[in-house]
């Protein structure tokens, strides 16, 4: 059989010398460095010091930029939100058995945010594998059964004629939707190893497009087209899928009143006359959403937090468009339509006939003036309710978390990204701020560890040095990163950390009043400005009246900053 044109790519004059005449003192480590440059990475993540064995001679060797953090957990926090942010493959190099383990909880998290990470780990000596203990250090026989659970594929390697095929694998997997880490293994004798295999050159890791199948968006659309009360859940695969002006589109051709999870914030605009805006939390908007007739959710899979702890309870017909086929009807029956969203938003796009409904904005207004304020509820309205709040910061509730989110949101330019901690004013901005634009606002939202926020900053930063970036933390988790300062001020990123003393509840009443005598809680509390300017960073203690001043003068300023807010 002949083929008249053959699309395979081809070696340039240079390369076909090389591929004939390898230069020499290259190991198997080179072969993974030529294979990322080939794959397209730019920017790799990884300890101070300490590459994986092979590995540090290859990287000098390459044009990759190896950004080191402090620690490896912290190396794939930052790997993470380079992946968030870019939409790229972002590369994380970890050392074998304790190093790998410590990356564990970080990796978990990007699996839950469908983040494309791709972790190249080193393996004891391949001799030390298969159930045979020689007491290598670092040695786990079998270090891949503590990651199947938690990335997306696996892909070990154990000789160095396997490890381009099987990274540009690894790589197309973690970039096929839904993304997500992925994991190859590579044993150290083999990085370490010289080799006389050609430079890598040409290589392809197109990932697959998942498409709706045709029968189920022709059901979808006859569905949202002949109902009398349609709405629509959007998750953070609409987000990552790209697709909001898609979601915008479709929800207006059908009046249809939307909705967005805590990982959908910004999927659709907040100021929309459909918008929902952030969603679970009021029970009006809860009701309304029950209430539809046809209930669209897209790129969610309405887990627990996305569900009011799957308390939800929706009494229509539900179409649901997911990318994770393990998510497709995993809480409710569904049509399901296994797909990216933005194909599957475009295919509905084409098919669904539009809908009047001159009724859906004001039921939208009317749910949003009634529904009640749950956190400000908690709070009681106190002596900050309403009285001299802006419009922005009245659109954030009352109280003192509101004046917070306010100034944070007056400060904050639209298009910088911000990374939150676990703390009670992050699960109020889950519901109460307005991201403006998407893919800007991430949370530890779902292996909900401490210590995310700096190191994702810090990895958001090597995205985009150009756009400041924000890390909101609480005072009991700052001491725990506070070390990856370091980092931002040794690679001069515009990361600004707000520290929120006070928040949280300590015991105090909420009067703000802490005990500090005789051993008393504050006393064990280290000073926040000084251990940051310790590590060479400049901070200022503010309060939630300058706090929007402050905010503005840090963003703006050159280098890493460190403002510890005293929020009550």
């Amino acid at each position: 059989m002949s083929h008249d044109h053959d699309d395979r790519p081809g070696l340039n004059a240079a390369q076909a010398e090389a591929a004939l005449n390898p230069p020499p003192g290259r190991v198997g480590g080179d072969l993974v460095t030529e294979t990322l440059q080939g794959l397209g990475a730019a920017t790799v993540f990884g300890v101070s010091g300490r590459p994986a064995p092979g590995l540090s001679g290859a990287l000098r060797r390459s044009a990759l930029a190896y950004v080191e953090l402090g620690a490896e957990n912290n190396a794939a926090f930052a790997a993470d939100a380079y992946g968030r942010i870019t939409g790229e493959v972002a590369v994380l190099l970890l050392t074998a058995g304790p190093g790998a383990l410590a990356a564990l909880p970080a990796l978990q998290e990007a699996a839950a945010a469908s983040a494309p990470v791709l972790a190249v780990c080193a393996q004891v000596p391949a001799a030390g594998l298969g159930g045979r203990r020689h007491g290598h250090p670092r040695e786990l026989c079998d270090q891949q059964a503590s990651f199947r659970e938690v990335v997306k594929s696996v892909h070990p390697v154990r000789t160095a004629s396997q490890i381009p095929s099987a990274i540009a694998a690894a790589w197309e997997s973690a970039l096929t939707a839904p993304h997500g880490p992925v994991w190859a293994e590579i044993p150290e004798d083999v990085l370490r190893a010289e080799t006389v295999l050609p430079p890598v050159s040409a290589l392809d890791a197109t990932p697959r497009e998942l498409y709706p199948r045709p029968e189920l968006t022709l059901v979808a659309a006859d569905l949202l087209a002949r109902a009398a009360r349609p709405a629509i859940i959007a998750g953070g695969g609409v987000v990552r899928a790209d697709a909001t002006g898609k979601l915008r589109a479709l929800a207006e051709r059908i009046a249809a009143p939307v909705a967005t999870t805590y990982g959908g914030k910004g999927a659709f605009p907040w100021e929309h006359p459909l918008s929902l805006r952030s969603w679970p939390g009021d029970p009006r908007v809860t009701e309304l959403l029950e209430a539809a007739d046809v209930l669209l959710v897209v790129g969610s899979g309405l887990g627990a937090l996305s569900s009011g702890g799957h308390t939800f309870a929706p009494r229509g017909r539900i179409v649901q468009i997911e990318a994770d086929a393990g998510k497709l009807e995993a809480n409710h029956p569904a049509l399901g339509i296994h797909s990216d969203a933005r194909e599957a938003l475009d295919a509905l796009l084409d098919a669904v006939e539009p809908r009047e409904d001159a009724t859906a904005a004001d039921r939208v207004r009317t749910t949003l003036e009634a529904a009640p304020d749950p956190a400000a509820a908690a709070q009681g309205p106190g002596p900050d309710a309403a009285q001299g709040l802006s419009p922005a910061a009245a659109d954030q509730g009352s109280g003192p978390d509101a004046r917070v989110l306010a100034a944070v949101r007056a400060a904050l330019p639209d298009t910088a990204p911000s990374f939150w901690d676990l703390t009670p004013l992050t699960t109020r901005a889950w519901s109460a701020f307005d991201t403006r634009r998407p893919n800007t606002m991430h949370s530890a939202q779902g292996a909900g560890g401490s210590g995310y926020a700096l190191p994702s900053a810090t990895g958001a930063a090597f995205a985009d040095p150009t756009t400041p970036v924000l890390a909101v933390t609480g005072e009991d988790d700052a001491p725990h990163t506070a070390a990856e300062l370091t980092t931002a001020r040794r690679y001069g990123l515009p990361v600004t950390w707000l520290i929120v003393d006070g928040d949280g509840d300590r015991g105090d009443g909420g009067d703000g009043d802490h005990e500090d005598r005789d051993g008393g809680p504050d006393a064990l509390r280290p000073d926040l400005v000084a251990l940051t300017e310790s590590l060479g960073v400049p901070a200022l203690r503010s309060t939630p009246a300058s706090l929007a001043t402050d905010l503005t003068t840090a963003l703006r300023a050159p280098g890493p900053s460190v403002i510890v807010l005293r929020a009550r």
